[in-house]
């Protein structure tokens, strides 16, 4: 295999017990590429093997290989109020860098903060997770 180091973004999500438990992981660039584990880190092990037998398969039937980070582009437009796009700027400003620089550190800065403290959970949609119900 050409670049057995190569690191592809994953996700990890737990499994429920109708899923069997444990930990899933799958790699998003590279579609089928999936394995699970009982812990966070035997699913992140398991994966590693998935990873290379996938990229090694494709590369014995000369299949395309997506590079890693390909299924994201880097760029997402979000609307905010006026209030506090004004406020952005001012901050920016005082601070002495760009209005981008600020919101990626910002945002950067939000999701550390909240993996830090345990308080990203990932949850599967199921079809029935996203209906929503009807008032009477």
């Amino acid at each position: 295999m050409k670049n057995p180091n190569i690191n592809y973004p994953f996700e990890i999500r737990p499994l429920s017990e109708d899923e069997g438990g444990g930990y899933s992981i799958a790699f998003p660039d590279l579609p089928g590429c999936w394995s699970d584990g009982a812990t966070p880190e035997d699913a992140i092990d398991n994966g590693r093997d998935a990873l290379r037998s996938w990229l090694t398969v494709a590369e014995e039937f000369g299949d395309d290989v997506p590079r890693p980070f390909s299924s994201v582009s880097g760029r997402f437009v979000q609307r905010v109020p006026r209030s506090l796009h004004a406020q952005l700027i001012a901050q920016a400003k005082a601070e002495g860098v760009s209005l981008n620089t600020l919101v990626v550190s910002l945002v950067a800065q939000g999701i550390g903060m909240r993996q830090a403290s345990g308080q990203v959970r990932r949850r599967l949609r199921t079809p029935s997770s996203g209906r929503r119900r009807r008032r009477r």
